[in-house]
């Protein structure tokens, strides 16, 4: 299906303050959630994701230790904003209805409940908890490309049933090309009454044609960061999505020059490093592995003297998913012996 002319507006969420933490380990401070925040409202963006990088009650040894806490996150987005919605993600298995709860509490109007894209019944709960609340929930399908478009759809169609505003086909490898992420997204909009989003990760260099794509079949939310800050190869850029889509005829609402302002004063400053398609992100995703697997590959791959791209390949290989971290030692480790066990290298 195409979207007709009269009809060709989406709205842009900005996850600068939550997949954006992974670039930075984490460790943005809460002056620097408010500074973002508040240029991003300043610009029109009307929802604003904000928390730990892999998402409420994340911050841990195994995820990665924060600057702050995910409450005083949120405290410090809600109070620079005078418009915006201030969204957190929640992954059941990580976080905790008692987590979510401090997050309301600090002023979320929007919970984006993450479910693995086969495990949609996982987000019941918290689907219906948050709608009782009284709250906006996004819920998001993540590792879209695991599912061929029709059984995507039958996952979308539970999380439409508990009460999900909106139903995310989520790159989360970037491993989808235009065609496959349009094809997604038709199959939920033939589906279900919800809105659709999209949510592209940039391994394969392709997350803002991914996106508009994903919006002429149907998609009216779209999600990017600003200078793509995102795991392994980031997020589409929230700039040039707003660019993009104005020159392709579509209406987003937002303020291309507010956003840009924002990317090159407050955001660039504080990367930590350029947002790219290097090695590993490009085997990521052409391996279909999930994005947060990115910095653990390569420190794996340092450690036992392995490429990072035969962990991930064999990553890829295992169908490994959000939450089997543990497997990417594993994965290593065994690769490592049977480099070892060779008779000719281990003799060099």
């Amino acid at each position: 299906m195409s979207i007709s002319r009269n009809d060709r507006t989406v709205t842009l969420v900005d996850t600068t303050l939550r997949d954006g933490m992974s670039s930075v380990s984490h460790q943005f401070t809460t002056e620097n959630v408010a500074a973002i925040a508040a240029g991003l409202d300043r610009a029109g963006v009307s929802t604003i994701e904000v928390a730990h990088g892999i998402g409420l009650g994340a911050s841990s040894i195994q995820y990665g230790f924060a600057a702050a806490t995910d409450p005083e996150y949120v405290r410090a987005a809600v109070d620079a904003v005078d418009n915006a919605d201030i969204a957190a993600l929640y992954v059941p298995g990580i976080a905790t209805l008692t987590e979510l709860q401090s997050a309301v509490d600090a002023g979320i109007s929007t919970v984006r409940v993450a479910v693995h894209c086969t495990e949609a019944d996982c987000g019941q709960q918290p689907i219906e908890w948050a709608k009782d609340q009284g709250l906006t929930v996004m819920t998001f399908l993540m590792m879209s490309h695991k599912l061929e478009p029709e059984a995507l759809a039958e996952q979308a169609v539970k999380v439409d049933s508990y009460g999900a505003d909106v139903v995310y086909v989520v790159d989360s490898a970037g491993a989808l090309v235009p065609q496959q992420a349009g094809e997604r997204v038709a199959a939920l909009r033939s589906a279900i009454g919800a809105d659709i989003g999209f949510h592209a990760h940039n391994n394969l260099g392709v997350g803002i044609a991914n996106a508009l794509n994903a919006a002429e079949n149907g998609a009216t939310f779209i999600d990017g960061s600003l200078r793509g800050l995102g795991a392994s190869a980031g997020n589409a850029q929230t700039e040039v999505l707003a660019t993009a889509f104005e020159r392709a005829g579509w209406h987003t609402g937002a303020d291309l020059f507010g956003l840009i302002d924002t990317a090159e004063h407050v955001v660039a400053p504080l990367m930590k490093e350029p947002q790219i398609v290097d090695e590993t992100a490009l085997v990521l995703g052409y391996a279909g592995v999930y994005s947060t697997f990115f910095h653990p590959t390569k420190r794996a791959a340092k450690k036992f003297g392995i490429p990072t791209r035969e962990i991930l390949l064999e990553l890829g290989r295992r169908g490994v998913i959000g939450g089997q971290e543990d497997m990417i030692i594993d994965v290593a480790a065994e690769l490592a012996g049977r480099v070892y066990e060779t008779p000719e290298v281990a003799a060099v």
